[in-house]
């Protein structure tokens, strides 16, 4: 297999946004800045917090009870108002649609696309996990057992079923919308669908991800010999001491477009998908919730055929990486196989897993490890794979094409431009593996236009909206921002959706907008800045 040009790709997709809530970290710029430092978001929870989560006494005292989890934070809130939701129906809501309502805007807004204004039509792929705010909140404090339109609404909003197309229809959404479940790959087999729906042209651009909240937070479990929760509360991928995982909470999305399209229209290209593919074990294998090596081998080499490159150039692998005795050695003797079809080379390509740093997202497992790989392709840097000191007696990364990445390092560019698998296996046998590479450099070049000052606008349906928009424009402008003065303002004049409470701000440099910033935070009169309010246009 010889690879192809990058001028015959015209089937590669685009990640042009992403958006995240992850344990210990309220979007993707502080998750890379936790899984650059090597930090475990894994909370352990004192007697008081299990008691006021309803956690028995009893349970707590069973030496087998295991008293840690991984927190997302805020998952009490939404701004309800800001979607058009009233009181009611936010509070009968299950967090994982309000959550992943919040997300979806966030990737559209940080990729530059206001849904109400954009012609084209944008898709959704997704998926969460069983709603156990209705389990265990809502059907014990409100009497759920009703009857008529009542029932009906409240099922809307904790159903699975209607997570996709209730987004669709809060952001004015119209292409597929479709509500993805495989277990621990939907989010993974959610990205794969997406970028076959933009192949087939169903649609523009497509949002895939997924999310997983389990209430209440505060809660462990009870290890079992053999399941795939750990004993000790960390996960330990790869490593001699591996038992298993634990159960996190998280979400997270990518917007997906067409490259030619992406390249084009100037967007910010974070990553390219060069190649996915799914599929599922069948029954040839011990039982129905164990991995097969077989099954997995043969989507991660359709992936990769599908992407027309060769096994050599995959510099970096996100494992599934649940960190068990038995799906540990197997995933590693399916990429082997794989990749000794090509070469006969040891230890070139790193292998890693997010699940070292906060656990099993379950159905944002597998969009939570893409998200890390492409932030590590936009980085240029490798981060450490947490809990890793002794290989796994049954894997000989000796002679192995892998490597265990447990410390930060320089991803270096070689003969092929950065490139990376990474892999997602659900309970029940479906499979999914996304090819994915660094963007193509020089792809949005346009050369910055010189003038003295630029003038930055925002906006926000409510004062303390836009009190945080402005701290949060702060915090890019001062941190590692890459973009040119020219480009932000540009996006949120023209790709952003302009709400109620407005004001601008005047700046020839990133000095002087960030001095007006801090000016209109203080509450101070500026002569840069101006404030107004204008209606929003019916829609």
């Amino acid at each position: 297999m010889s690879e192809r040009e990058p001028e015959e790709l015209s089937d590669a997709i685009a990640i042009i946004g992403m958006a995240g809530r992850f344990p210990g970290a309220r979007n993707v710029d502080e998750l890379w800045r936790n899984l650059r430092n090597g930090v475990e978001s894994i909370a352990f929870f004192s007697e008081e917090q299990l008691q006021a989560s309803g956690v028995d006494r009893t349970l707590m005292q069973d030496p087998s009870y295991v008293r840690a989890g991984a927190i997302l934070q805020d998952v009490d809130r939404y701004d309800a108002s800001f979607f058009g939701v009233s009181a009611r129906e936010a509070a009968t809501m299950d967090p994982q649609h309000r959550i992943f309502m919040e997300c979806a805007w966030e990737a559209l807004e940080g990729a530059g696309y206001d849904p109400f204004a954009y012609e084209g039509a944008i898709g959704v792929y997704a998926g969460a996990s069983v709603s156990t705010y209705l389990l265990s909140h809502f059907l014990t404090t409100s009497g759920f057992i009703a009857k008529g339109a009542v029932g009906f609404q409240e099922m809307i909003g904790n159903d699975k079923d209607y997570l996709a197309t209730l987004t669709s229809y809060r952001l004015n959404l119209r292409g597929p919308s479709i509500s993805v479940q495989t277990a621990c790959s939907t989010s993974l087999v959610a990205v794969h669908l997406a970028c076959q729906s933009l192949l087939d042209r169903e649609c523009d651009m497509a949002l895939a991800g997924g999310i997983t909240v389990r209430l209440p937070q505060h809660a462990g479990y009870r290890y079992e010999e053999g399941f795939i929760l750990a004993p000790d509360g960390h996960c330990r991928t790869f490593d001699a001491k591996a038992r298993g995982t634990i159960a996190g909470n998280g979400a997270g999305i990518v917007l997906l477009k067409r490259l030619d399209e992406a390249i084009a229209d100037g967007d910010m290209i974070h990553a390219v998908i060069r190649g996915s593919a799914i599929n599922n074990d069948g029954s040839l294998k011990v039982g129905y919730t164990a991995p097969s090596e077989v099954g997995q081998a043969q989507v991660i080499a359709e992936a990769l055929g599908l992407a027309g490159v060769e096994a050599r150039s995959i510099q970096y692998v996100e494992a599934h990486g649940t960190g068990t005795p038995l799906g540990d050695p197997i995933e590693i003797a399916a990429l082997s196989r794989v990749f000794r079809a090509g070469t006969s080379a040891k230890q070139f390509c790193a292998i890693g897993s997010i699940k070292s740093n906060f656990g099993h997202l379950e159905s944002a497992a597998g969009v939570a490890g893409l998200i890390k790989t492409v932030l590590a392709l936009r980085h240029g840097e490798l981060p450490p794979s947490l809990n890793f000191e002794t290989p796994n007696p049954a894997i000989d990364f000796a002679n192995s094409p892998f490597y265990v990445n447990a410390a930060l390092k320089e991803w270096k560019r070689g003969a092929t431009p950065r490139r990376a698998g990474v892999s997602s296996f659900g309970i029940g046998g479906t499979n999914a593996h996304v090819v994915v590479e660094e963007a193509p450099m020089g792809a949005v070049a346009a050369a910055p236009v010189e003038v003295s000052s630029r003038v930055l606008p925002l906006s926000a349906r409510s004062p303390e909206a836009l009190a945080a928009l402005v701290d949060a424009y702060r915090g890019y402008l001062s941190g590692e921002c890459a973009a040119s003065l020219q480009d932000i303002a540009y996006t949120a004049s023209v790709r952003r959706r302009h709400f109620e409470h407005r004001l601008a701000v005047v700046g020839g440099s990133r000095e002087e907008l960030l001095t007006s910033l801090a000016a209109v935070a203080r509450g101070e009169a500026s002569p840069w800045a101006a404030r107004g309010e204008a209606k929003l246009d019916a829609r």
